[in-house]
């Protein structure tokens, strides 16, 4: 027993490794929490005069908008799809995660050329009803454009949580509510709505996550968020402190969000008791009621993913010969490298992380795992300012005190060591849950076993836990990397000079008014995306 106990001593080395992933991950809180007591910087007081009102207002009606209809499309398809049977029914339960895979930016720009003049609705009318209009078919670079996008790209969140959660829901409640008189309608907002409540919040909650990272849309449609205002403060007017103190306010959006959805869940209820657990049998409803129910679902499928999947496989199919060269496959092989070893280091640290979890009892063990793991709710622009700072003042250092000369090159600011730095604080949430759900699931009493026969715990590590979470292991690396093929903002500000990826080059392309061309990038982005939400979709149908 000597063995077993020894481990659970509150230090040991897995705890020491924790605490210094926790420091390097927690590196961009840290210096946006101690500049913020240095004096705003000479463009805070323009901003502030000129700025700041609209950067309020367009982020709170950007995020009231997003979450208005992200609820709207997310809860009306998941009942559909969770209660009723219809006509594509089965089809609609995985077609309506695919928008997941579409960032915000490559939509926004593949529905402004789909409208624009030489769009296909356009030529259509023009070349079979001579019907003609100047200029786009609808103007959509506005804050309303902006909120239909983001919306459209970011509703499965709500969809996907929800749904899980009315899969889950007893039937025996529902029949209760029809014994008491209620009708479908109203038991779906007296029962059914409120059971799933912590889930749609949580769902609209991760929206508006991703709508306080975006800055590729807001960018393109001109419309001025604290996202867009970080990046005018640092790139335009070079002044970090200012970029700072917007960043500060930006992560009170965060808190904000986080703190309203702890609270609205509490400690209530919302499990029915065991013995009354039944699974809820899909409606057969009227003729009628198919067709419409495969209607909505087919219109949002339309709209959020088809259509515009349609027209960037039009543009690639046009652009392509021109575009795809050796050039194109060296960024494919530069974003890949990118996203594959900062799936890998992430999971790294995250079992090292939540193996000193497993071998120590200590409550404050395990919120380090949590303070590590907040990157994912911070916006990529302020962990980006977070990371830069610090980075720019060890280079200088490193030229001030130990080098003469200044043509060495920097060490760390503006290199590939500060980007794959930044997706390690940022998604490290995505890689840290599927493995601490697979040492869930092994249990303690292997490695407890283990440890009994005199086995070092590295050793138990490497020859029994990693074996038994490897699937796990392997999800979490799979998420990270889509995640980062995909991340904007963070690419933006860190990347070395003159250094694209697919996300950089397909946004670079696009603002230059080389749309059509730009799809070859977004297309492989698109397409990769696809692989982790499928995978999704089986496990939440195995559950």
């Amino acid at each position: 027993m000597k063995a077993v106990k020894r481990s659970y001593y509150w230090w040991n080395k897995w705890t020491g490794y924790s605490l210094l992933i926790l420091l390097l991950v927690a590196t961009p809180l840290f210096t946006i929490l101690i500049k913020l007591f240095d004096s705003p910087g000479g463009s805070w007081t323009h901003i502030a005069n000129t700025l700041l009102f609209s950067y309020f207002q367009n982020t709170i009606l950007l995020l009231l908008g997003v979450a208005a209809l992200t609820f709207l499309l997310g809860v009306s398809t998941a009942w559909l799809v969770s209660n009723y049977e219809f006509p594509g029914r089965k089809y609609f339960e995985w077609l309506l995660i695919l928008p997941l895979g579409f960032p915000g930016y490559i939509m926004a720009y593949t529905y402004v050329g789909i409208l624009d003049y030489t769009g296909p609705i356009q030529v259509f009318l023009r070349n079979t009803f001579d019907i003609h209009f100047k200029g786009s078919l609808m103007d959509i670079m506005n804050l309303p454009g902006a909120i239909f996008i983001l919306s459209i790209t970011l509703f499965p969140y709500v969809f996907l949580i929800t749904r899980s959660s009315f899969l889950q829901q007893s039937k025996t409640l529902q029949e209760a509510s029809f014994l008491l008189g209620a009708n479908r309608f109203k038991t779906f907002f007296k029962v059914a709505l409120p059971m799933a409540r912590p889930a749609i919040v949580a769902g609209i909650a991760l929206a508006s996550m991703e709508v306080l990272n975006d800055y590729g849309t807001v960018k393109y449609f001109g419309v001025n968020t604290f996202t867009t205002g970080i990046f005018r403060a640092w790139f335009s007017m070079g002044d970090s402190n200012t970029a700072i103190y917007l960043a500060a306010i930006l992560m009170v959006f965060v808190f904000v969000i986080l703190f309203l959805e702890s609270i609205q869940r509490g400690n209530r209820q919302y499990t029915a008791v065991n013995g009354l657990q039944k699974p809820t049998a899909r409606i057969q409803p009227s003729l009628g009621k198919k067709i419409l129910y495969s209607g909505i679902c087919l219109t949002v499928f339309l709209l959020s993913f088809f259509i515009p999947f349609l027209q960037l496989l039009n543009w690639v199919s046009m652009t392509w010969e021109k575009v795809v060269n050796k050039d194109f496959f060296l960024l494919i092989y530069r974003s890949f490298g990118l996203a594959a070893v900062s799936g890998l280091l992430i999971v790294i640290f995250s079992v090292v992380m939540l193996y000193a979890l497993r071998l120590s009892p200590f409550k404050w063990v395990k919120n380090i795992t949590k303070v590590a793991t907040l990157g994912y709710a911070i916006p990529g622009a302020v962990i980006a300012v977070g990371i830069m700072i610090p980075f720019i003042a060890i280079d200088k250092w490193i030229y001030g005190t130990l080098l003469s000369s200044k043509s060495a090159g920097l060490f760390f600011s503006g290199t590939l060591f500060a980007l794959v730095f930044a997706y390690i604080v940022r998604f490290m949430a995505v890689g840290y849950n599927p493995v601490e759900a697979g040492f869930q699931k092994i249990g303690i009493h292997v490695n407890e076993a283990s440890r009994l026969l005199g086995i070092r715990s590295t050793k138990t590590l490497w020859k029994i836990d990693l074996p038994l979470i490897k699937t796990s292991l392997v999800s979490g690396i799979i998420l990270v990397f889509v995640d980062v093929l995909k991340e904007l903002p963070l690419t933006l500000i860190l990347r070395p000079f003159n250094y694209q990826t697919l996300a950089t080059k397909a946004f670079d392309m696009a603002t230059n008014e080389m749309i059509a061309e730009s799809s070859n990038a977004a297309l492989i982005i698109i397409l990769t995306g696809i692989i982790p939400i499928l995978f999704l979709n089986k496990l939440i149908e195995k559950r």
